[in-house]
This record gives structure tokens, sequence and C-alpha cells, in this order.
């Protein structure tokens, strides 16, 4: 598990004018980038035999693979991870496939750097060009944007301890910047160029050639902790992928998608957030309980914004999915609650709670002092899909929201959650 909350959270947050102020602070500096190909970035409001990942059906369900109990529910018929396309004459690989690779070698690199014992050996900070004051300096910028745009999380994240507070909120602050590249207030300006740019300054950060301070903020994470840097390719390719998609012809591309610009966060924030000493689950498993939660956030996302992606020419929705509920881009575009669409509605919202309570298990896998930001963000956003109900599954022209009062509420919850150890296996002789 881990904190894809990074992401989600700039939907639960109330945010305007960010890399405004971060200009203003001068820490973005003059940028030929970013004038020329994407314009100011600012913020806007708002292989085992039994291995066990994040599998698709041909339905609109969810299974999990060497998971007891889902294999022999006639509801959950799995996707083959092989398909076939005899068109081609090939064998395409599925995106859980993809996915799934991505994530064991994520889980080997934590094992390898970290071990059994989550110890962290922590390594110096990197010099920068002139100044090493100024990358604690950037730390402290990337912790005050997580403090004014992402409160909840911000308050969390004091439990950890200095290294791992400063290198959360690095990723945190990379990923909006990535994130409003194709979705700000400039995205109509940005082209694949300016991806391909903001990809080749991800290589030289990871280098130790960070292009400007925030940069440097990551570079130095990445340099202490075990952090891969292909699920920060994979989000850039999510960009790439919104600049040229705007339909998804079933589950398998969605899902893809959801990896891309959510699930990404988990394996990037795995290794800093850690894994309790008393865990006795496998690096995979929390790392795909990680990977669930971002699917499962992402999922919601969409749910919940299907009238606002509408407005703008988008439907996130898997095709083949609505046309066996007998519903079409027509029926989304007018916007009408129907008995077809709630039926639609109710099975898209079954499929992103399967993926929550599978991100339940890997919650409880985590360090002790990072459960809570993440018990938050899963209860809040899944507090997100009842609302969706509550509202009659409108959400062509209704906004499902969680409300001041249940977010205080789900706090305490939250905490008292984080306070509960991993499960510990029983032994034989104990059983006797």
């Amino acid at each position: 598990m881990s904190v894809t909350l990074l992401r989600t959270v700039l939907e639960v947050s109330n945010s305007s004018g960010l890399f405004d102020s971060i200009r203003n602070a001068k820490l973005l500096g003059s940028s030929k980038f970013m004038s020329q190909d994407m314009g100011s970035i600012r913020a806007k409001h708002d292989k085992k035999k039994r291995r066990q990942f994040c599998s698709l059906s041909v339905n609109t369900n969810y299974a999990c693979v060497g998971q007891p109990g889902l294999e022999g529910a006639g509801n959950f018929p799995l996707l083959s991870n092989v398909l076939a396309n005899p068109a081609a004459g090939e064998v395409v690989v599925s995106s859980e496939q993809k996915v799934y690779d991505v994530v064991l070698k994520q889980a080997s690199l934590v094992k390898r750097k970290l071990g059994s014992t989550d110890e962290l050996e922590v390594k110096p900070d990197i010099a920068l060009p002139g100044n090493l004051s100024l990358l604690s300096e950037a730390y402290d910028r990337c912790g005050e944007v997580c403090a004014e745009y992402a409160k909840t999380f911000y308050l969390g994240t004091l439990l950890m301890t200095p290294e791992r507070q400063r290198a959360i909120w690095a990723i945190y602050v990379w990923c909006r910047r990535t994130d409003e590249l194709v979705d700000g207030p400039n995205a109509s300006h940005i082209t694949p160029t300016a991806l391909d740019r903001w990809e080749s300054r991800l290589d030289d950060l990871f280098q130790g050639r960070p292009f400007d301070m925030l940069d440097a903020a990551l570079s130095d994470t990445v340099c202490k902790f075990p952090v891969d840097i292909q699920p920060f390719k994979d989000m850039i390719e999510g960009m790439r992928m919104d600049l040229k998609k705007s339909r998804y012809k079933n589950f398998d591309e969605l899902y893809l998608y959801c990896y891309y610009v959510a699930g990404t966060v988990g394996l990037m924030s795995v290794p800093i957030m850690g894994i309790s000493p008393y865990s006795q689950a496998t690096t995979e498993t929390v790392y795909n309980a990680a990977l669930a939660l971002g699917i499962a956030n992402q999922l919601t996302n969409i749910l919940r914004d299907v009238g606002e992606d509408a407005n703008r020419g988008r439907v996130y929705l898997p095709q083949d999915e609505l046309a066996l509920a007998g519903l079409s881009d027509d029926d989304i575009f007018a916007g009408k609650v129907t008995d077809k669409w709630r039926n639609f509605m109710k099975s898209q919202i079954k499929r992103a709670r399967m993926f929550f309570d599978e991100a339940e298990k890997g919650v409880l896998e985590l360090n002790e002092a990072s459960r809570w930001p993440v018990w938050a963000s899963l209860l809040l956003y899944r507090q997100i899909l009842d609302e969706i109900e509550a509202n009659d599954y409108n959400n062509f022209t209704k906004r499902a929201y969680v409300g001041k009062a249940k977010k205080l509420l789900s706090l305490p919850i939250a905490y008292a959650r984080s306070m509960v150890p991993p499960p510990r296996k029983v032994s034989s002789a104990m059983k006797a």
C-alpha cells in the first residue's frame, strides 16, 4: 500500500494559484522549457504460480488472482493475462500483465535496498551547483505547498521521520506539476514535444542534474530512497494518453490509463512510506495493494466527474460495457438519469469498491507512522461512491462530495485503524 493519496488529494483539496505562488517564491526560476512549450504551471481548483495482482474480469467486476474464495465465484470470470490477436497473428499482453511486471520490478528493488527490517540508510544531501542550502529551502517549499493544498495529508506526514516527510513532499509536488501539464489552465498549449522535454528533465534529475529547485528536492529524494524511474515515466505516458485519447473501448484500456495517472503514485511511494517491520506479507503484496488504491481512487474520480468530462468531450467509461447496458456516448452527453444508467453505475461502483477492499489489506502492512494519511485517503474517497448513490446516480449535473462533517468524523476513524498492527500468521502448533 502507499500514499496514492498524493494524487487523489489534488481532487480533495481546494487549491488555486499554487505554482503562481511558487514562482513568486523564486523557486521555479526562469525556464525556456516552461515558457516556450508549457506556459506557466499553475494549480487548478479542486512470477509465482499464485501471485496476487489486480485482475480484470470480462464483466464489470474485479477479482484478485491467488485470492482464496474469488476464483470459484461464478460472478468473477477472469480475463486472461495474454490476449490473442488473430488479425495480427500475434499474442498481445494484457494491461494487467504489463502493470504487474512493473510491480515486480519495484518490489524487487525495495527488497534489495531496504531489506526485511525496513531499515533505511539515509544518504547525505546531494550537492547542488552553487549553494547546498538551497536544497533545504526547496524541501521546505515542497512542505509548504503540501500543507496549503493537502491539509489532511500533510498532517499525516508529520507523524513520519523528517527524511520520509521531505521525500513524500517532493514526490507530491512533482506529481502535481505533471498533472497540471494536461489538466491545468494551459493544457491547450501542451504538445507531445513538451511532454518529451518534461521526461528529459525527469531523466536528468534522476541522474543528479536537477533543472530547478523543486526538481532538486526530488533528485535528492531518489538518491536517498530506492525509488525507480519507471512509475514516473509511466505517469508522463498517462499525460500523453490524455492528449490523444478520449475514449476507452474496454476496461483493459481503462485499467492501464488508471495505472498511468494514479496507480503509479503508489509505486513511487511505497519505499518512502515504509513497510512495517512486523509485516509478514510479501513486498509484492504490499505493492499490489498500493496499486489497487490508485486504481480505486481514479475509478472514483471518473465516476464522480462523468458530467464534467462529457462537457470536455471525454468519456472515461468502457465503451463495450456501455453498449452492453444499452447505452452510448449520446446518452452521456444528454445527461439523463435512466434505469439503464442506474444499473450501469451500480456495476461500475461495485468494481471500484472491490479495488478499495483489496487496498485495505495493504494499509495494515505499512509502517505505523505512514498508515494514517493512507487510511484517511481511502475512507474519504470511498465515501464519494456513497454520495453518488445518494444523488440517485446523477453524476451529470451533481458533483458527489464528502461534506466537512463527514471528513472530520473520518479522521479519528482513520487514526484508530492506523494503530492496528499487521496481521500475524498463526503457527500450526498454536492452532493445535
